[in-house]
């Protein structure tokens, strides 16, 4: 199905956001397993959308609808340019972007982007800090290893300040939270399975932090029922991403109408 016609139709059904994953390409080497554990990696991972090109479509035919990747390879991309690409996205959707960022996993991908798969959490962060400062300063510099640039001029800015909505995909552990913590507003778990367990020690890394309020708990990728998003909700889960099939639009339709219900409950 066409992501356009899925976000307007995700929109008509009352749906509060809209995620995309992304993938610039992927060697047919299989030296990095499939992350799902799988033999063989399924074909929607060779088949993804650029996430920003489709989002900003997206975003010209929906109104209320948050915009979002699921998630974004930042290191594949050069800082600079992509802060202005995701600044763009937040300022012609009204403040709708939600920049969800993921470490990546396929050491063959990073590779042919000259990126150090030793090196990505490292660089990743880099590049978020810089990309920050560009859309919050008037006139931001940045110097680091990985990326820097003499004080300059970047616009149009987000409409969301001090930064895009930014939330991080990966498995729950001291690095993550104290990433969250620095420099994002919360965490896509993988799965559902630890999440409650794991939220004091978020939390507590967030107080660290001296950050106010509370970090959004966004899980991907879930089949729902009422048991599973009352169990989301008691343990205070901001957000629930609802997996979609890559299939012909009446198949997305009816799924999309079977998880509508679930819309009014919750």
């Amino acid at each position: 199905m066409n992501v356009i016609d899925l976000a307007v139709e995700a929109e008509a059904r009352g749906f509060y956001s809209l995620y995309i994953p992304e993938h610039t390409h992927i060697p047919t080497s299989r030296l990095t397993p499939a992350p799902t554990g799988d033999s063989e990696l399924a074909d929607d991972y060779k088949r993804s959308l650029d996430p920003l090109v489709s989002l900003g479509a997206c975003a010209a035919v929906t109104t209320k609808l948050k915009l979002g990747t699921g998630v974004a390879l930042v290191v594949e991309h050069d800082p600079i340019a992509y802060a202005k690409e995701w600044a763009t996205l937040d300022f012609i959707s009204g403040g709708r972007a939600v920049c969800g960022v993921g470490y990546g996993w396929n050491k063959e991908e990073m590779a042919d982007h000259g990126v150090d798969y030793v090196t990505r959490r490292e660089r990743t962060r880099e590049y978020m800090l810089a990309m920050n400062a560009l859309w919050r300063d008037e006139v931001a510099e940045f110097k680091g290893e990985y990326v820097s640039f003499e004080p300059s001029w970047a616009w149009p800015k987000p409409v969301q300040q001090p930064r895009i909505r930014t939330l991080i995909g990966g498995a729950p552990g001291p690095k993550m939270f104290t990433a969250i913590a620095e420099w994002a507003d919360g965490w896509i778990p993988i799965g559902g399975a630890g999440i409650r367990d794991s939220l004091p020690i978020l939390r507590d890394a967030w107080a660290q932090h001296n950050r106010s309020g509370s970090p959004d708990i966004v899980p991907f990728g879930t089949l729902p029922s009422d048991d599973k998003l009352a169990y989301y909700r008691e343990i205070g889960c901001t957000e629930v991403v609802l997996r979609v099939p890559a299939a012909d639009r009446d198949t997305v339709l009816q799924t999309l109408d079977s998880f509508a219900a679930y819309v009014g409950k919750f």
